[in-house]
C-alpha cells in the first residue's frame, strides 16, 4: 500500500519548522544508515538533540501520529524517532531496503511503514525523487511542501540525485498493531467504508454497529497490544 497525503502541515507549520530547522547543527547521514545502505547514502542529517530539535519534533510528531488516513492504514502501535534531512547537489541515497528492525530498547520497533514528509517546494531543488520499486513497476514520487508519502519498508527504494538546489524532508518510520498487510488493507478499507456511510446513515443503525464490530473484532483477531 502506497499512499500519499496532501496538507499533512500548514502553511505556518511549514514556515516554524523551517525557521527552526535553519537554527540546527548538520551531521554525516551515514552515522544512522545501515551497512548496505551506508554505502549509498549521501545526504545531512539535523542534529534534534538541541532544544530547537524538540520544538521541532513537538511540532511535527502529533501531526503524524493523529493523522487519521495515517491511522487508519497503518495501525500504529509506535512511531520511530524523527529524521530531518538535507540532500544538496550531488546528494542522494542509492537504492536500499530499510533495517527490518530499528532503535533500541523500549524505542525499538519493526519497521512496517516508512514515510517521506516532504518540507521543500518541488520547484526548488532539481532531481530528489523518492522512487519506490512496487511490483514490476517504480513508483517515483515528488510532493508539494507538507505532503506526505506512506509507503511499506519491506520496498527497495532510493531519492535520486539532486542536481540543483536543496531537498528537505522529514523521514521516520512505523510500526504497526496489525502485522499481516493483507488484513491492515481490509481494515483500511473498512475505515473508509464506515467514513463513508457516516454521513449517510446513523451512527446507531443496524448497519454501521455491525460494521464497528467487524472492525473491532478484525483488530482484536490479527492485532497486538
Amino acid at each position: 500500500m502506497l499512499l500519499t497525503l496532501s496538507g499533512v502541515l500548514s502553511p505556518t507549520d511549514l514556515e516554524e519548522a523551517r525557521s527552526l530547522i535553519g537554527t540546527l547543527g548538520w551531521r554525516d547521514g551515514t552515522e544512522t544508515a545501515g551497512g548496505t545502505a551506508r554505502a549509498v547514502k549521501r545526504n545531512q542529517q539535523a542534529d534534534l538533540t538541541s532544544r530547537t530539535g524538540a520544538q521541532l519534533r513537538q511540532l511535527l510528531k502529533p501531526k503524524l501520529e493523529r493523522h487519521p488516513v495515517i491511522r487508519a492504514a497503518a495501525q500504529p502501535r509506535q512511531f520511530s524517532k524523527l529524521i530531518i534531512s538535507r540532500t544538496g547537489e550531488g546528494g542522494g541515497y542509492g537504492h536500499h531496503v530499510d533495517n527490518p528492525f530499528m532503535g533500541a530498547g523500549e524505542s525499538r520497533l519493526r519497521t512496517d511503514f516508512s514515510f517521506t514528509l516532504f518540507l521543500s517546494d518541488p520547484d526548488t531543488y532539481d532531481g530528489g525523487e523518492l522512487e519506490i520499486e512496487l511490483a514490476g513497476m517504480t513508483q517515483s514520487v515528488k510532493l508539494p511542501a507538507g505532503d506526505l508519502v506512506l509507503y511499506p519498508s519491506t520496498t527497495l527504494h532510493r531519492v535520486a540525485p539532486v542536481s540543483d538546489g536543496m531537498r528537505l524532508a522529514c523521514v521516520g518510520w512505523i510500526e504497526s498493531s496489525v502485522p499481516d498487510a493483507a488484513v491492515r488493507e481490509i481494515l483500511f478499507d473498512l475505515e473508509n467504508l464506515r467514513s463513508s456511510l457516516a454521513g449517510r446513515l446513523d451512527l446507531q443503525s443496524p448497519e454501521m454497529l455491525v460494521l464497528s464490530k467487524s472492525i473491532s473484532n478484525l483488530t482484536r483477531r490479527f492485532g497486538q497490544s
